[in-house]
């Protein structure tokens, strides 16, 4: 057969899993697919490529890589060679074991290489055509250097170049979630799956992945359930956190608000739905009392944040924004507004500019703390909160608390995960793993805080602390 020849397969819908089917004819530069064990992510995937293969006209070259040469041949190869003979696709391929090389009948071809060997796979040629295609197994084992150099070695024009990237999600701190996972662009499908999409799976199989819920949480949370799991110790409680993961939902709207702005003050607010949007809702406004905990970008961040906490305690929206100062500014006073005239709790270690100009705006109900004086030798009153030796313990021992009493406050989804990449250095300060973020764990710690100054005092007298929705004594 040439690779002129067509081949005419027909391929029965009985053999795809439902839950991936809908990449089939994707064209998307990225197929980023990760979940638990046994979802049967590796399967699908080599399934698509066969028929992708046939359908080709012997335009599609594919290398699979993994980050050692030698772990392919008894998994993606292996695979390969079993889904051809299982489907009767012998004679249409040419299967060469030494070389570990698969060609179709068309011309199209797979070649499998290893990270290990850099040289060898700068020399890999394919016998018709250029490279198309990447497969990346266990993606999680690869640098984002490695994949840096794949990503631009697959380049030229003529036919749509991909590459899928396999994995489970092993460290939450890992480049895999923050380049392709946190925010999605246009050009890339995230798949998430789990053991309960394959219902080709036998029951001692799923028995035993559901039996390590007990004896290896680790395990349970990332091969079981798919969630992103934790390497080394959290000052969370990384089971009620992973556990919270598993129950989340999808905010009940996404978006940001437009208005008007003369130059002196805001008005016409609005809020627009955008699926893509910075600020989560995940509760609209009720009749209570609300505080937004605010970070602004600086030392190593380059996020604005926003944490609104209703005065029961649940986290009832979130904003995390890269913008400039003044934009952010702006949409946490539309916030403020949306939520009753919400006290604002502003960070002002990095930026007192936000602080300063909503004075200007008028927006007068902000965080005041005391600032001593020493020109008058007194205390005087300042907007914005201060994080320092003092403070910054303060609160986040009383959200480490609230977290392991009443993790079901919590809707966020980011601000979960990044509570599990928050841990002790080896001084004993709390601090966000080396890499990772922190300005939603502070952010949401500060507007903890302020509910001080939202509860009033004549509210505090009515309440008792060890049965109060929040389980903490805010003026303790």
């Amino acid at each position: 057969m040439t690779s002129k020849d067509k081949i005419r397969i027909r391929i029965s819908e009985s053999v795809w899993n439902p839950h991936f089917r809908y990449m089939n004819d994707a064209e998307e530069r990225y197929l980023v697919i990760y979940g638990s064990a046994g979802s049967g992510k590796s399967y699908y995937i080599v399934q698509r490529y066969i028929r992708k293969m046939l359908k080709s006209g012997g335009k599609m070259n594919l290398l699979v890589v993994r980050n050692t040469g030698r772990t392919n041949r008894d998994s993606t190869f292996a695979l390969f060679k079993q889904i051809i003979t299982k489907w009767g696709l012998y004679p249409e391929f040419r299967i060469n074991s030494a070389d570990m090389r698969i060609i179709c009948g068309n011309g199209s071809e797979i070649i499998f290489s290893g990270l290990d060997d850099v040289e060898k796979l700068k020399s890999i040629t394919f016998t018709n055509g250029e490279l198309t295609d990447i497969w990346i197994e266990e993606a999680s084992e690869i640098s984002e250097a490695d994949f840096n150099q794949l990503d631009i070695r697959l380049r030229g024009r003529g036919t749509k170049k991909q590459i899928v990237l396999s994995f489970n999600p092993i460290d939450v701190n890992h480049w895999l979630k923050r380049r392709f996972c946190d925010d999605p662009k246009d050009d890339v499908i995230l798949d998430h799956s789990t053991y309960k999409d394959n219902g080709h799976l036998d029951e001692e199989y799923i028995k035993l992945l559901e039996s390590y819920r007990d004896t290896d949480p680790y395990y349970y949370e990332v091969y079981c359930l798919g969630n992103w799991g934790v390497l080394g110790n959290t000052v969370f409680d990384a089971n009620q956190i992973s556990r919270r993961l598993a129950e989340l939902k999808e905010p009940l709207k996404r978006g940001s608000f437009t208005y008007s702005y003369d130059g002196l003050k805001i008005t016409g607010i609005e809020w627009v739905d955008d699926p893509n949007g910075f600020i989560s809702i995940y509760r609209e406004p009720e009749s209570m009392k609300y505080c937004i905990g605010g970070d602004t970008a600086g030392e190593g961040s380059d996020y604005f944040i926003g944490q609104v906490v209703s005065r029961e305690g649940e986290q009832v929206a979130v904003l995390r924004q890269q913008t400039d100062s003044d934009l952010y500014t702006k949409q946490m006073y539309c916030l403020g507004k949306y939520y009753n005239n919400a006290l604002l709790a502003i960070e002002t270690n990095f930026d007192s500019y936000p602080i300063q100009e909503l004075q200007r705006l008028g927006y007068m109900n902000m965080y005041v703390r005391q600032v001593n004086d020493t020109a008058l030798e007194r205390y005087k009153k300042s907007y914005g909160f201060k994080t320092d030796a003092w403070t910054r313990p303060k609160i986040l021992g009383r959200l480490i608390e609230i977290v392991r009493d009443h993790v079901e406050f919590f809707n966020d989804r980011l601000t979960l995960e990044e509570m599990l990449t928050f841990v002790r250095n080896d001084k004993s300060r709390m601090e966000a793993k080396s890499g990772a973020h922190d300005d939603l764990v502070m952010a949401v710690a500060i507007a903890y805080e302020g509910l001080n100054q939202v509860i009033t005092r004549k509210e505090k007298t009515k309440i008792d602390y060890k049965s109060y929705n929040a389980g903490i004594d805010y003026w303790g």
